[in-house]
């Protein structure tokens, strides 16, 4: 799977991408998560697990805890990953919008 696969993949259950929009509106530690989601602890750091192993996520250790905050490298390859597929579907569209009637099939 490779790694645009895996963050997709990731972010298609919707707790983690609840726990994912959290930490992107500021960082958060696992017991902030756990208060705003209806799942245990345990879920939530397992859910944390495949967020940091598709790279969207990275724990900062501080104290006892961790603090999470977004993985702006793993977002960026997913980024260029979607430009890409966008950029194609773009340039489509634009060659059917810039085809005249006539050569329409």
């Amino acid at each position: 799977m490779t790694a645009d696969n895996a963050q997709l993949a990731a972010l298609g259950d919707p707790t983690r991408r609840r726990i994912f929009e959290l930490i992107a509106e500021r960082p958060h530690t696992v017991a902030e998560i756990t208060r705003q989601v209806p799942v245990s602890q345990s879920a939530v750091s397992q859910h944390l697990k495949v967020l940091r192993e598709s790279h969207l996520v990275r724990p900062e250790p501080r104290g006892a805890s961790n603090v999470y905050h977004i993985d702006p490298h793993g977002l960026g390859q997913m980024r260029a990953w979607l430009d890409r597929y966008w950029n194609r579907t773009l340039a489509a569209y634009k060659v059917v919008v810039e085809q005249s009637p006539e050569e329409s099939p």
